[in-house]
């Protein structure tokens, strides 16, 4: 199999036939998804337990190269929810230096996968698995943002499901109303907001024209911030804020610093930096597939899987050494980016240069963000991430998928997302070979097929017709057969119509071999007849083919 590298960013083939339309169109759509982008960097680094400038950064400077090198025309790179969990228990168990060397040891693999030409491999992980451990996070994020849109009195929490459970009951009495108040206003308004400029809603009724459309035009989660950040400042609220935990966000951009890095140390990181790299490549490739999907403008082509990993590699190899978290495709942002009209990666380019314009110009504002008000962003995303359909849904699959699904979703929750991704392929494995298994059947037949004929009279017969694959999963079903063999009758013919045995493994082909055997212990030939191509090349370059031919020869020789 030949190998051939590949590196083309679909920004080139984007640009051939630019015009100032689509330039003004992308800049448009980049300095959207620019502003919202804004809350929910800070919000994912801080439920991370980083500094909200952790998370801006990741997004400009994570948020530019993928969409500098990737493979897709509308992907947004940049901080993701699904990150927020795995982060924070490498942070609380290892220290944030060494996220920093898992990320970016995680982004070299990205890249070698990208360089191979493996990006196609992240499809075998059944969806099942996905919505299982999407789910779960979804329901941890959530978990983890009760103390802060509660405005609870707790100092650090603990990094596991129970953990964090107990803490909040122990605390529950120090619920904060003002804190609460806004992270219910806060939720309701994201939930109403897009809500009040449906068609035939009051407010279009009362209102119409150009003010309207462009209020209509402003994300729900910029309101929420703007708004409640202002009525909280005003009204004076005791409520936690960006300024009083972290002491505000700089204006400057992060220095180039080298985190200490040892073979030890990475050693001890393998199973964190293989849990980036993952989630990383499903949640990229993930969104690039749904891009591709909602995309009806005829410039946006399908995503290159590779090139986008490579991408991604690169980002997630770079933005560590600037203090930042780890990098993937986002769907909410990449769908805002599709909806404002983007068609070009030069969209993802401008909304992190509008990014970190914001953080450089307006850094001091932020200050004054309530983090109840970020809480209830994030328990929105959490909401929005959760596909909550398809446990209702469950009743029309089959009891596999059930358990893949909960398996994964309870696993995700109850400890961690590498541990309910690596029991989850093992079980999805195990349920495959068992399905697979079930596929192959012997069916006994009184008279061959017209293929299989054979002169009559000549040898009492037993007759089998194989159907799909006889491998390690189904090689048991061949032992009746033998069983069959060495009861019957001396001189026995035995014929295996193998017309529908599509597939055949090693461990298969020694099932035939107990056959052979004993149709030669009883003095007996054995035909196979209508050999498919893949089953015949095994058979060949093992000699079985030839070991038949010469057992027959034996047994069809006169004897003296």
């Amino acid at each position: 199999m030949s190998w051939s590298f590949a590196f083309r960013p679909r920004v080139l083939d984007a640009l051939r036939s630019y015009d100032r339309n689509r330039a003004l169109t992308d800049i448009g759509a980049g300095a959207t998804v620019g502003i919202v982008a804004l809350p929910l960097a800070m919000a994912f680094a801080i439920a991370s337990g980083l500094k909200p400038e952790a998370g801006l950064w990741t997004a400009i400077i994570g948020g530019f190269l993928v969409s500098l090198l990737g493979g897709t025309n509308v992907q947004i790179g940049g901080p993701a929810g699904a990150f927020i969990v795995i982060v924070y228990g490498i942070v609380e168990r290892y220290g944030l230096a060494n996220l920093l060397i898992s990320t970016a040891c995680a982004g070299v693999l990205l890249l070698a996968l990208g360089l191979f030409r493996m990006g196609n491999l992240v499809r075998f992980v059944p969806v099942s698995i996905v919505i299982g451990f999407t789910n779960g996070i979804a329901v941890l994020i959530a978990l983890s943002q009760l103390k802060d849109w509660l405005g609870l009195d707790i100092e650090k929490m603990p990094g596991n499901f129970f953990s964090q459970v107990h803490v909040l009951a122990l605390h529950i009495d120090t619920i904060n109303v003002y804190a609460l108040g806004l992270g219910l206003a806060c939720l309701g308004g994201l939930f109403l907001w897009p809500r009040l400029f449906l068609k035939g809603s009051p407010v279009l009724r009362v209102a119409e024209g150009h003010t309207v459309r462009v209020f209509a035009r402003v994300p729900a989660p910029v309101v929420a911030l703007v708004t409640l950040t202002a009525l909280a400042y005003v009204l004076e609220f005791p409520v936690e804020t960006i300024g009083s935990r972290f002491g505000g966000i700089p204006q400057q951009p992060p220095s180039f610093a080298l985190p200490s890095f040892s073979w030890e140390t990475a050693r001890l990181l393998a199973t964190p930096t293989l849990t980036i790299a993952l989630l990383g490549a499903i949640e990229s490739l993930l969104c690039a597939r749904v891009a591709d999907q909602l995309a009806t403008d005829p410039h946006i082509r399908k995503h290159d899987p590779n090139q986008e990993l490579i991408a991604q590699g690169v980002a997630n190899l770079v933005v560590p050494f600037f203090g930042g978290m780890p990098v993937t495709g986002t769907i909410a942002r990449t769908v805002t980016n599709l909806r404002a009209g983007a068609s070009t990666p030069v969209a993802g380019m401008v909304h992190a240069l509008v990014l970190a314009l914001i953080v450089l110009l307006a850094a001091p504002l932020a200050l004054h963000i309530p983090l109840a008000v970020l809480a209830g962003i994030l328990l929105f995303v959490a909401w929005n991430m959760g596909e909550w359909h398809e446990f209702v849904r469950l009743k029309h699959f089959s009891n596999h998928y059930r358990l893949l699904m909960l398996g994964t979703f309870f696993l995700t929750v109850v400890f961690d997302l590498t541990v309910a991704v690596e029991v989850g392929l093992a079980l999805a494995c195990v349920l495959f070979v068992r399905r697979m298994g079930a596929l192959f059947r012997a069916e006994p037949l009184t008279k061959p097929a017209p293929g299989c004929a054979t002169p009559a009279g000549q040898r009492p017969q037993l007759i089998w017709q194989l159907h799909g694959a006889l491998f390690f999963g189904a090689v048991a079903k061949i032992d009746p057969m033998v069983q069959a063999v060495e009861s019957g009758p001396t001189g026995i013919e035995v014929v295996l119509d193998m017309g529908g045995l599509f597939a055949l493994d090693t461990t298969g082909l020694d099932g035939l071999e107990q056959i052979l055997k004993a149709v030669g212990l009883r003095g007996g030939v054995l035909q196979l007849c209508q050999v498919q191509e893949q089953p015949r090349s095994l058979m060949e370059r093992s000699g079985f083919m030839q070991r038949v031919a010469a057992q027959n020869a034996e047994q069809e020789a006169p004897r003296p």
